[in-house]
């Protein structure tokens, strides 16, 4: 049997609450965090005791959280600080179901990336999204697009979309809407 705890905040998957965010912490450096301040590469939106709701490679789709935790690395647990209208950020959130996922992070088109969803779907008691939109980045430390970014843009013959609105797990989980709750880790 598998079980998953949570350090820092002394508490395992029971303690997670709908709403809440689960951010995948990567063990090592990939094409995302080579361009972001973080090994945070990844975003999930817990909808229930035991399944999230996140932009992965087959699109959006509902997980259940046993099967998260089993990928390698640990999460980040997080919460928003102050109230928010679940009932309607789920349901955006459901509306997203199923639709493809966004290779591309690009705004305003018919596909998803994990970090888009949480910023279009949640949403305060006045129907207002929470999480407002950055510039996106591709570059590294020293301000040039990654070769990576650069290589990958061009074979869909198109521009890096330096500097277009968007998100990022690394810079989302700094938010000052969120605060930690520890971290989880898979316990063999």
């Amino acid at each position: 049997m598998t079980t998953f705890i949570m350090t820092a905040a002394s508490c395992t998957t029971s303690k997670l609450l709908p709403g809440d965010l689960l951010f995948h912490v990567s063990p090592h450096p990939n094409a995302i965090t080579s361009v972001t301040s973080g090994m945070v590469d990844h975003v999930a939106v817990v909808i229930s005791s035991d399944t999230v709701i996140e932009a992965v490679g087959q699109g959006v789709v509902l997980t259940p959280i046993s099967e998260l935790l089993h990928q390698e690395g640990q999460y980040q647990h997080a919460r928003l600080k102050k109230k928010f209208d679940w009932e309607r950020t789920l349901n955006n959130l459901k509306t997203y179901l199923g639709k493809p996922y966004d290779k591309l992070y690009l705004p305003d088109n018919d596909s998803i990336y994990c970090t888009e969803l949480v910023q279009i779907s949640f949403v305060n008691k006045k129907g207002q999204r929470i999480f407002a939109p950055i510039p996106m980045s591709f570059h590294d430390e020293s301000g040039h697009i990654t070769a990576y970014w650069r290589n990958f843009y061009q074979q869909y013959h198109m521009e890096v979309p330096e500097g277009q609105p968007g998100t990022n797990p690394n810079e989302m989980i700094l938010r000052p809407e969120l605060r930690s709750l520890g971290i989880l880790k898979n316990v063999q």
